[in-house]
């Protein structure tokens, strides 16, 4: 007995091992089949175009088609969910933000999720942030539009803002906005950035503190929208014309811009990772991509190497959740 015993343990103890081979085989050989990029808004905005504008560089360096799938919906919680779903084996890859996996998590009760739950292989690009207001709305400058604000609420009128959805950074800035002016506001939650750029420039919501793509160039040229300033320290290269919103009086320290990343799940094995990491990196060096990222004014991450990167994101996520506390932010 204690002989059979002792054989099916050592088989047993075989299997594992060869169970275990096998992973890492699969995953020293990562990747083999087409790999899946999650993009947690809807086509035609920013984030979509961050997408679009890096899967075929990536595709190149992972020797694997990149194919773009559009989940939007819960503040990007939906498609981050669908990524922890599936199987930890970096054939679904999210693009993502503090939005999403810092921001969410502590504005929506029914996400169970943490930003722990994910690992940031590397960043891809940082967006500026633009002040965007309703082509119809009766301000010009930044200084003028706290004056309207201010007004509208002492008539019991309030402004209203939107964002990608309750608890993103663009919620937050609108907050932190109300709350340091002192000028009571109107949160207006959409799906995506696309949407809202529709009702705003439709006039349905006031202002939209957004990131900032080329295309609201020509939009504010064609009187579509207005451009009060980009959230930076100094003019944008590349979208000069629009004033920095230092250059205020009201909101000169109120500067902020987000990143963009790649993340997968934490328990991703570390072969798959440091080759995602590798294409990622090298994909940050096509000049093409550069391109398609200062078209849309975008900057090109400085790449890390992935100790550096697992830094950020704790440092990151440390940063945003002070953030979320000083506005006294509640999961509804």
């Amino acid at each position: 007995m204690q002989l059979t015993l002792g054989n099916s343990l050592r088989a047993c103890g075989a299997l594992v091992a060869s169970l275990a081979f096998a992973a890492s085989a699969v995953a020293q050989n990562y990747p083999t089949k087409p790999v899946t990029m999650m993009v947690p808004y809807p086509a035609g905005g920013l984030s979509d175009i961050i997408a679009r504008t890096v899967n075929a560089s990536l595709s190149k360096n992972l020797g694997q088609t990149v194919l773009v799938e559009n989940m939007g919906g819960a503040s990007g919680s939906i498609a981050a969910q669908k990524v922890l779903n599936s199987a930890s084996d970096g054939y679904t890859v999210f693009q993502g933000s503090p939005n999403e996996l810092i921001l969410a998590p502590l504005a929506i009760s029914a996400i169970k999720f943490k930003s722990e739950d994910f690992r940031l292989v590397q960043m891809i690009a940082t967006a500026q942030i633009g002040f965007l207001a309703r082509p119809d709305l009766p301000v010009n400058t930044v200084d003028e539009f706290v004056e309207y604000a201010r007004k509208a609420a002492k008539q019991g009128k309030p402004v209203t803002f939107a964002s990608v959805g309750p608890g993103s950074f663009y919620h937050l800035l609108g907050e932190h906005l109300s709350k340091i002016t002192d000028i009571p506001m109107v949160h207006v939650p959409y799906k995506g950035a696309s949407p809202a750029e529709q009702d705003l420039m439709a006039g349905q919501v006031d202002f939209f503190l957004a990131p900032y793509a080329r295309k609201y160039q020509d939009y504010q040229k064609a009187g579509k929208i207005k451009v009060l300033a980009m959230l930076s320290p100094t003019r944008v290269e590349g979208a000069k014309e629009f004033p920095a919103i230092s250059e205020s009086k009201a909101l000169k320290d109120f500067t902020f811009n987000i990143w963009t990343g790649y993340f997968v799940k934490k328990d991703t094995p570390e072969p798959v990772v440091v080759a995602l990491h590798k294409a990622i990196t090298a994909t940050l060096a096509d000049t093409t991509v550069h391109a398609g990222l200062d078209a849309n004014s975008l900057l090109p991450a400085q790449p890390l190497p992935l100790a550096a990167v697992g830094k950020a994101y704790t440092d990151g996520t440390a940063q945003f959740r002070a953030i979320a506390k000083s506005i006294n932010l509640q999961a509804q």
